[in-house]
C-alpha cells in the first residue's frame, strides 16, 4: 500500500528519460501533484506532458526551475549533469530529488550539499529502493536483533543491457559503466546494513570504451563483518541479496531492489521464521517522493533513511572503487 499524503508539494520533472517516465507513473499512483515538465527540446516536454496529463511543459531546464508553480524538482539527466542541474534548481529556490547516483563523484555531491544547506532546501538522492516497504521491514528486523550479529552482506545487480559503445552506459563522457549505474544499488544497500567500510577492495572488467562492464567489491568493517557486491551491464545474474547473521539470515529474492520482491527470515537450521510478500502499488518509486514531501513538511530538509551526508560518503566509496579499477571520467580533477 502507498502511505497517505503528507503535504501538497508541486513536482517538476527535469528531463524526459525512461526513468522519469517510471517515476512520474508512480507519482500518479500516489496521487501526487505533477505541475510541470522541462526538457532541452520543447516537443519532448510537450509529449511527456500530454502522456501524463501535466498542465505545463517547458523547452528548457531554466524555464522549468523558474516556474512559480513548482516546489520540488526531480532530476533524471545522465550522471555528469546531476550536479549542475541540482544546483540550477536549488538556486531557483526549489527542493531537489536527484536520481541515483547523486552526482558523478564525491566532490560534486559535496557542492550540491553546500548549496542546499545555504538555501535551506532538501537535496535528496533518489535511491528509491531504500524507501520500499520490504527494506523498511528489513531495517526493523536488524534493529530488533533478529539476525544476531551481522557477519556478511551479499548483493548483486546484473543486467544484459547493451555493448553498443555509443550507449550512455558504455560512454565515459556520460558517466558510463556498471558501477555508477547498477553498482550503486548493492553498494548503497551494504552501506545501509553495515555502514561505512573500513577497507575497500575491487576488481573490474574494462570495456573497449574505457567504461567498466563488470565490477566486484569486497568491503570489510570494524565489526569484522564482510560485504561483497557484483555489478554487470553485459550479463544477467540472479539479482538477489542476503544478510547473514549469527542467529538468522535474510534472503531477498529477485529482483531484490524492486518493490515487488519477497524475502524470508531463515533460522540456522533452515526454518523460515518470517516470510514477507509485497503488496506494492506500482513500481514503488512513489515512496521516496512521499518521504521527500514529509521531510519538507516537517522542516528537517534531510532524509532519515539516506541522509545527505551518507550520500556524499557513498559517492566517496564509489570514487575509491573507481580509483582501484582505473576508471576516470573526462573533466574530473
Amino acid at each position: 500500500m502507498t502511505e497517505p499524503r503528507t503535504s501538497g508539494l508541486r513536482w517538476g520533472i527535469l528531463a524526459t528519460s525512461g526513468i522519469a517516465h517510471a517515476f512520474t507513473r508512480d507519482l500518479r499512483t500516489a496521487g501526487l501533484d505533477v505541475a510541470a515538465v522541462g526538457s532541452r527540446r520543447a516537443d519532448s516536454a510537450a509529449e511527456f506532458a500530454a502522456e501524463f496529463g501535466i498542465p505545463r511543459s517547458h523547452g528548457s531546464y531554466e524555464d522549468l526551475v523558474a516556474d512559480p508553480d513548482v516546489d520540488i524538482v526531480y532530476i533524471s539527466t545522465p550522471h555528469p549533469f546531476h550536479a549542475e542541474n541540482a544546483i540550477l534548481a536549488l538556486e531557483a529556490g526549489k527542493h531537489v530529488l536527484v536520481e541515483k547516483p547523486f552526482t558523478l563523484n564525491a566532490a560534486e555531491a559535496a557542492r550540491v550539499r553546500a548549496v542546499a544547506a545555504e538555501r535551506g532546501l532538501l537535496a535528496m538522492e533518489a535511491m528509491w529502493s531504500r524507501y520500499l516497504p520490504h527494506m523498511v521491514r528489513i531495517r526493523e528486523l536488524l534493529a530488533d536483533g533478529a539476525l544476531g550479529d551481522v557477519r556478511a552482506v551479499l548483493a548483486d545487480h546484473t543486467q544484459r543491457i547493451t555493448s553498443d559503445p555509443t550507449h550512455r552506459l558504455n560512454a565515459l563522457e556520460l558517466g558510463g559503466g556498471a558501477l555508477l549505474d547498477l553498482g550503486i544499488y548493492p553498494i548503497s544497500f551494504v552501506w545501509d546494513v553495515l555502514g561505512a567500510p573500513a577497507t575497500v577492495t575491487a576488481s573490474a572488467t574494462i570495456a573497449a570504451t574505457g567504461a567498466d562492464s563488470e565490477v566486484a567489491t569486497i568491503f570489510t568493517y570494524a565489526s569484522g563483518a564482510i560485504s561483497t557486491t557484483f555489478s554487470a551491464s553485459h550479463s544477467a545474474g540472479p539479482n538477489t541479496a542476503h544478510v547473514i547473521g549469527t542467529e538468522a539470515r535474510i534472503d531477498i529474492d529477485a529482483v531484490w531492489y524492486d518493490g515487488a520482491t519477497t524475502f524470508r527470515l531463515v533460522a540456522p537450521d533452515g526454518a523460515v521464521r518470517e516470510e514477507y510478500v509485497s503488496k506494492l502499488e506500482g513500481r514503488g518509486m512513489q515512496y521516496q517522493a512521499l518521504a521527500a514531501e514529509r521531510y519538507i513538511a516537517e522542516g528537517t530538509n534531510d532524509s532519515d533513511i539516506l541522509p545527505i551526508d551518507e550520500t556524499v560518503a557513498i559517492m566517496g566509496t564509489l570514487d575509491t572503487v573507481r580509483s582501484i579499477i582505473g576508471v576516470r571520467y573526462p573533466g574530473e580533477e
